[in-house]
C-alpha cells in the first residue's frame, strides 16, 4: 500500500495539485517557515495577504529578528494565536544568535526553536533541503484517518502516535517534496472536512473510507464539551479621538497586543457616577461624561467572550503618568501601527472610524 498511496500522490500532485501559492516554487527555509507558522490554524486565504506584507517589511530571517515585536504583532493582527507570532520573533532573534542566521537543516536543531515542532520542522526540511521527513498536520492527518480507516479522535494520543508511524512508513524515498506537497493539497483541496470529493480523487479505489462509506464518521470529532462563558468589562475612555491603551502581559489570549483597560464589573450600571473619583485618581484625568457604550461578543477556541464597555469622555491630566501599566492615550495615528486583539480593533474602527 505504501507504494501506492505515494505514487498517486505524487503523480497526481504534479497534474493537479497547488503550484502557485506565494510560498511555492522556493527554497527559502525563511519563506518557507514563515509560511507554515501562518498555516497552522488558518486557511490559505486569509494567509496570503499577511504573507505578502510579512515579506515587505522583514524580507529575511534577519529584518524579523532585529524589528521591534510591537511591529511584529502590529502585521499579524486578526491572525489570532497571537503566541505564533512572538514565538516568531523569538526564534528569528536564536536563529540569527546561534545559527548565524541560517536555518538549521536538523529536525533535533529545528524542533528545539521555539514556536516549530516536529511537523513543522519535516515540512521545512522537505520544501528547502528535500529530506525525506514526514509531516502530519491537520490536514494530512484527515486524509490518513480516512484512507487507513483510523478510528479515534486524532488529538488522542495513542491516536495521534499511530498517526506519526503511518507517516513514517508511507514516506517515499524519492519525490519527496512533490508527496509532501500532494498530501497537503489533498487534504485542503480534495480530502475536505465536509463534502470531501471523493469522486475525483486519486486515492478513492483503494481509501477505507470511500469504500465503506465512512467519510462523513472519519476523522473522529473531538467529544463536545460545553463552551464556558465570560463575561468582562472594558473601559473606553477617549479624549477627543485619542484612547487610552493598555499593553497586555506576555502571557495570555492577547499576550503583547494593546487592549482597552479592564476592568472588574460596576456593582450596578445604574451609579456609574460613582466609579469617577476612582478612575480620575487611577488614570490622572478629568472625567466629563460616563455611560455604558455598545458591547460586542467574540469566540475563542476555549470560551466565549462577552464583552461590555463603558465610555468615558475625559480631558487629559497636566499630571505625568509614571506607571506604564496603567497604559496612556494614543491617538488614531499611533493606533494604526500598533498591534490590536482583533475584536478591538473592530471596535475602535466601529466607534471612532480610524481604520
Amino acid at each position: 500500500m505504501n507504494q501506492t498511496l505515494s505514487s498517486q500522490v505524487i503523480a497526481w500532485q504534479r497534474i493537479a495539485g497547488r503550484h502557485s501559492l506565494p510560498w511555492q516554487n522556493t527554497r527559502d527555509p525563511y519563506k518557507i517557515w514563515l509560511s507554515e507558522v501562518m498555516l497552522q490554524q488558518t486557511q490559505v486565504a486569509t494567509v496570503i495577504g499577511y504573507y505578502k506584507k510579512f515579506l515587505e517589511q522583514f524580507p529575511t530571517v534577519t529584518a524579523l529578528a532585529n524589528a521591534p515585536i510591537d511591529s511584529v504583532l502590529a502585521l499579524w493582527a486578526g491572525l489570532g494565536y497571537y503566541s505564533r507570532a512572538r514565538n516568531l520573533h523569538r526564534c528569528a532573534q536564536l536563529i540569527c544568535s546561534e545559527h548565524g542566521a541560517v536555518f538549521p537543516n536538523d529536525q533535533n536543531a529545528l524542533v528545539a526553536l521555539p514556536g516549530i515542532g516536529r511537523s513543522t520542522a519535516a515540512a521545512i526540511l522537505a520544501f528547502s533541503y528535500g529530506a525525506a521527513t514526514p509531516i502530519l498536520d491537520a490536514n494530512v492527518k484527515r486524509v490518513f484517518c480516512r484512507y487507513f480507516g483510523v478510528t479515534g479522535f486524532p488529538g488522542e494520543p495513542k491516536v495521534h502516535n499511530h498517526l506519526w508511524k503511518i507517516a513514517e512508513q508511507q514516506m517515499p524515498k524519492n519525490d519527496v517534496e512533490a508527496y509532501t506537497q500532494g498530501l497537503m493539497d489533498l487534504g485542503a483541496t480534495l480530502c475536505k472536512g465536509r463534502s470531501p470529493s471523493c469522486a475525483i480523487c486519486p486515492l478513492s479505489a483503494t481509501c477505507i473510507a470511500n469504500l465503506r462509506g465512512l467519510q462523513t464518521e472519519l476523522p473522529e470529532r473531538k467529544p463536545k464539551k460545553l463552551v464556558p462563558v465570560k463575561e468582562h468589562w472594558f473601559l473606553y475612555i477617549h479624549q477627543s479621538n485619542n484612547v487610552i491603551l493598555q499593553r497586555q502581559p506576555e502571557v495570555g489570549i492577547w499576550g503583547g497586543l494593546y487592549s482597552l483597560p479592564r476592568i472588574e464589573a460596576p456593582e450596578t450600571t445604574s451609579s456609574l457616577v460613582s466609579m469617577v473619583p476612582k478612575l480620575e485618581q487611577h488614570w490622572h484625568i478629568k472625567v466629563l461624561t460616563i455611560s455604558e457604550g455598545p458591547a460586542f461578543a467574540h469566540a475563542f477556541t476555549h470560551y466565549k467572550l462577552n464583552a461590555r464597555v463603558i465610555h468615558v469622555q475625559a480631558t487629559k491630566s497636566t499630571q505625568r503618568v509614571t506607571d506604564a501599566s496603567l497604559g496612556s492615550f494614543y491617538s488614531p495615528a499611533e493606533i494604526a501601527s500598533l498591534g490590536l486583539p482583533s475584536p478591538i480593533q473592530k471596535y475602535l474602527a466601529k466607534n471612532l472610524l480610524l481604520f
